[in-house]
């Protein structure tokens, strides 16, 4: 068999991990040594040789700084957390504490520690106890190897560690399924020596009929492992000696045209199988992936399968925006879903396939990736073992109303593991957060303060400011609910009557449009007040002014409760025309102006972002104020619209895009 093939030697510890994982009983000396020579094959840079070097060290920060420098002791120290986390998320026998949460789990190791050389060193550390485990034949179980081959290889795969990918896989695999795994090794062995004579064979030939063509050319044998063997196997429902590649070949050449010259070249030479032919140049494959497939039979009646492409397709398949490890795995919708929105995984995606790139090129690519953050969220795990994605910087009442809306108005406390913390305390990678929460309650105004930092979350915002909204309409419903039969006797009393002389000749001279109506006095001229500027169907009231006829405000109005403060004898009832009225339909030729203010972070596209999000709704913009300051936009937004309705969906809208932290109506 092999050295691609087979199981490489194995040598792995497990080292006093961090509580909650088994180290098999290897040395830890020895897998911190072991660990160390992975990453150098890897290349990685002194810093992380160094940390790996001493996994196994127990002093505290300070004296690692002192002892190591502080580049490495920052990679041990993130090291050791991310252990710690993953610990939190198995149990004792080794099955994830939550199940389905493979792809969220990803990404909470990718964000760990805002460097990706803490992740290789992880990797690392997890392929040499797979190694130490095969060398010694240690029994585990096989819910952990599972995991390894469910996150961990799946990991190493993203980023495009093949080697170790394959290896990790193919050591795990051992462990869950040992009698599939023996028997598939046994038919690859029975025949390695055959099968390595017959692969240098075609390369021969290829490169041969391609020099007298004139073709340049890279031809590669690509030997299958035991892994992705039995995947294909189940994949295609195939016997192993149906397989066509488990003896396989890949041409890489300069251009299209000799993509379809090699492979006539290759049909000329060998019988091409039929319906195994596939023009993936022609017709890409939905993520972008470019290549010519084709199955053909030599002279002995032995198939195998010979890819061919150009080098630029090859680089996109195996760096390009990631689209490799999407084909393979299916993670874009998961990750699409975690992340919330299609944009922010493509971006994702594109984090990704950078630091492959850079991992592939190895020069610089360290010094890159220091502090590099892949993800801008951080990811938190519930008492349970469940992983919450998070903004960074959200608070214990984010997460609270990430689990659930009721979770987060009841929150009154927070635990992080295990110790009690302020409710602006902002949570970091891999923490537990347990909340302390009342049987009944509502959330405090406090939260929506900016400068508190409360909260960090749109999602929390909204939540908090409906709770609000609704808690006003019904306090500034309940007095008008007291009064209004008072106000039906005394309406005509409230005015003076040479005011009120005034007031109808104004409303006719207006050939007011009636969206008011005026409870018991008819043909009154009403104005919208400046100041909450209402909209159907916000609850309302009147207050008779100086010869400028009736304000009308909303009732939650401040400048409207001043008024009723100082001079309720001249607030009278007041509704919305029934040709307004919601529930009947609103007239769409009739639009209202109505303010909004808007904090967010400053970024040369908020502004083209906030126009798309008022066309789209088809909203008119009658009205933008904007400055600046330390960094933060405050918007001053006047819309034209036709109901309450419209307003609360510009108010979404805007309330979804990057960097906005606040949109209130004013």
């Amino acid at each position: 068999m092999s050295p691609n093939e087979s199981v490489l030697p194995l040598s792995t510890n497990l080292i006093q991990a961090p509580e909650g994982d088994a180290w098999f009983g290897e040395p830890e000396e020895a897998h911190s040594h072991a660990v160390a020579e992975i990453l150098q094959t890897l290349r990685l840079d002194e810093a992380s040789i160094i940390a790996a070097h001493h996994l196994h060290s127990t002093l505290g920060k300070e004296a690692l700084v002192k002892q190591l420098g502080q580049d490495a002791a920052t990679l041990l120290i993130g090291y050791r957390g991310l252990r710690q986390a993953q610990a939190k998320l198995t149990k004792h026998d080794g099955k994830l504490r939550v199940a389905g949460q493979e792809e969220i789990l990803r990404k909470m190791l990718l964000a760990f520690g805002n460097d990706l050389r803490v992740v290789l060193i992880y990797l690392a550390s997890r392929l040499q106890t797979l190694r130490w485990i095969a060398k010694h034949r240690i029994k585990v179980n096989t819910s952990w190897a599972q995991e390894i081959l469910d996150i961990d290889a799946s990991l190493a795969n993203r980023l495009g560690i093949w080697q170790m990918k394959w290896e990790m896989e193919d050591l795990a695999f051992r462990v869950v399924a040992s009698d599939t795994y023996k028997e598939i090794a046994g038919l690859l062995d029975a025949k390695r020596v055959e099968r390595e004579q017959f692969i240098a064979d075609v390369i021969k030939r290829l490169n041969h009929e391609l020099s007298l063509a004139q073709i340049t050319a890279d031809v590669q044998g690509r030997p299958k492992h035991i892994y992705s063997i039995w995947k294909k196997m189940q994949g295609k429902s195939l016997e192993f000696a149906n397989l066509y590649d488990v003896r396989a070949f890949r041409v890489l050449v300069n251009d299209v045209k000799a993509c379809y010259a090699t492979l006539g070249l290759v049909h000329n030479i060998w019988q091409p199988v039929p319906k195994e032919f596939d023009d993936y140049i022609a017709r890409p494959k939905p993520n972008g992936y470019q290549s010519l497939h084709t199955v053909v039979i030599d002279e002995n009646g032995i198939a195998f399968e010979i890819q061919i492409r150009t080098q630029e397709m090859h680089r996109q398949a195996e760096y390009g925006l990631a689209a490799h490890w999407r084909y393979k795995e299916g993670a874009y919708a998961a990750q699409a879903k975690d992340l919330g929105t299609h944009s922010a995984a493509v971006a994702y995606e594109r984090q990704i396939a950078w630091a492959r790139q850079l991992i592939s090129w190895k020069e610089d690519a360290w010094e890159q990736l220091k502090h590099h953050e892949i993800d801008d969220h951080i990811y938190v795990l519930t008492p349970l073992g469940k992983v919450i994605a998070l903004e960074k910087g959200s608070s214990p009442i984010d997460f609270a109303y990430a689990v659930h809306t009721d979770l987060g108005h009841r929150c009154r406390g927070a635990r992080i593991d295990g110790a009690m913390v302020p409710l602006d305390t902002p949570l970091l990678n891999g923490q537990t957060v347990e909340i302390i929460s009342v049987k009944q309650g509502g959330p405090s105004r406090d939260w929506l303060n900016p400068e508190r930092g409360y909260l960090r979350s749109q999602r929390a915002r909204a939540r908090v400011r409906a709770w609000f909204n609704a808690l006003d309409d019904e306090a500034s419903q309940a007095p008008s609910k007291v009064s209004d039969s008072k106000l039906d006797k005394s309406a005509d009393k409230s005015l003076d009557k040479k005011e009120e002389i005034q007031i109808r000749t104004r409303a006719s001279a207006a050939n007011q449009r009636g969206d008011v109506l005026v409870v018991g006095v008819d043909s009154l001229l009403t104005q919208l007040a400046k100041c909450c500027r209402p909209v159907p169907p916000d609850p309302i009231a009147g207050f008779v002014t100086q010869g400028r006829g009736v304000s009308i405000h909303r009732r939650s109005c401040r400048t409207f409760r001043g008024l009723l403060e100082r001079a309720p004898e001249r607030v009278i009832q007041t509704a919305w025309s029934a040709k307004l009225d919601p529930e009947q339909g609103s007239n769409k030729e009739r639009v209202f102006p109505a303010d909004l203010s808007i904090i967010a972070l400053d970024r040369p596209e908020l502004m083209r972002e906030l126009f798309e999000i008022t066309s789209k709704i088809g909203v008119h913009v009658i009205d933008l104020k904007k400055s600046v300051r330390k960094g933060v936009a405050h918007i001053q937004l006047t819309v034209e619209i036709s109901n309450a309705e419209a307003l609360r969906l510009v108010q979404t809208g805007l309330e979804g895009l990057r960097g906005v932290t606040e949109v209130r109506r004013r």
